[in-house]
């Protein structure tokens, strides 16, 4: 279901167009890189603090690209961006994420089909069948990529929510059915954080659970409990934004999660994953739980909640489309089998 590790292909030669030099990005070019992406693309501003996050699910043996283009030599600035990696949900075998980003003054010149061609070609020499990219649906990449026999896979909808603008008190019904459960709703800081061996696989098991439920194009692959603990526990800096329904004698059956703070946007919280276990469904636990979370982090000072939904999670929108997030335009998945 994963990657294993398998001997290192040789790097395809960089590309060469006059006046433009490619080098391999490190980890120092993180603060350029992001400073790059957020000229190429201001509605979705990017920060060194979200690359390095991204950066930390690369594993060893992972198949692994990043180079970038440069005018003025080697000290120039980056004009172009391409990224070959293994994908955070769709990780079946042959499958591998590619990303391009280029400034709006090249999009007409050589240097994005030469990027494409060099992603292509490290994708293919690491035994990729089948190439995936995203990119936002008005975004000029999307072209570039159907040039090339990309076509539409899967859509996420982003929106955010002004939490100061959110009625509680329109949802007083719903809050009071899901209470009347006799669920216990409590944060993951209340019940001692993950220090523990026992709250870990709690977390883990509800977690994984939760995603196999999800509405997708393609299922997720829910990722083995030691690679979990090794890319989620470093993400848990604020417990208290975790909030959780436990049933009276203790098993956790429901999450909602609004603890990872968007460095980009200044008072902004990323609602991640919201759901309740199939046999409890029905009783508006999960909108209740989105209704804490909403609460604390107002309380914490925090003015908006950012989500993401994939289309087909009729679910999950209409309560995010109740609770007053505002659409926003689409994030496309792209995928060519080769």
């Amino acid at each position: 279901m994963f990657y294993s590790v398998m001997e290192p292909a040789p790097p395809p030669a960089l590309p060469h167009l006059p006046g433009v030099t490619f080098t391999d990005a490190t980890p120092a070019d993180r603060p350029e890189i992001a400073a790059f992406l957020t000229r190429a693309h201001p509605d979705s501003p990017t920060t060194p603090e979200q690359l390095e996050r991204t950066d930390r699910f690369h594993r060893p043996g992972d198949p692994f690209l990043r180079v970038l283009a440069r005018r003025g030599g080697p000290q120039g600035d980056i004009v172009g961006l391409t990224e070959v990696g293994v994908p955070h949900s769709e990780t079946l075998p042959g499958w591998l994420a590619l990303d391009l980003a280029v400034l709006p003054a090249e999009l007409d010149g050589l240097l994005p089909s030469l990027l494409i061609a060099l992603a292509e070609a490290h994708a293919l020499a690491h035994g990729g069948t089948t190439f995936l990219t995203r990119v936002k649906e008005h975004w000029p990449e999307r072209l570039l990529w159907q040039e090339r026999g990309y076509t539409e896979h899967d859509r996420l909808w982003n929106s955010t929510l002004d939490l100061r603008t959110l009625n509680f008190q329109q949802f007083a019904a719903q809050e009071q059915q899901a209470r009347a459960t006799g669920m216990q709703f409590t944060t993951l800081r209340d019940l001692g954080g993950l220090n523990s061996e026992a709250n870990q696989r709690n977390m883990y098991d509800l977690i994984a659970t939760l995603l196999r439920d999800v509405p997708t194009t393609t299922p997720i692959q829910v990722w083995p409990y030691e690679l979990w603990q090794e890319r989620y526990l470093p993400t848990v800096h604020h417990p208290e934004g975790i909030h959780l329904a436990l049933t009276p004698d203790g098993h956790w059956i429901g999450i909602s999660e609004l603890h990872l703070e968007h460095h980009a946007r200044p008072g902004t919280l990323h609602n991640g994953l919201t759901g309740v276990r199939k046999e409890w469904r029905g009783h508006h636990l999960g909108l209740a739980l989105k209704l804490a979370a909403a609460r604390s982090a107002l309380q914490r000072g925090y003015t908006h909640s950012r989500t993401s939904n994939h289309s087909i999670n009729r679910p999950m929108l209409a309560i995010n489309e109740a609770m007053g997030f505002v659409r926003e335009t689409a994030t496309i998945t792209l995928k060519k089998e080769v």
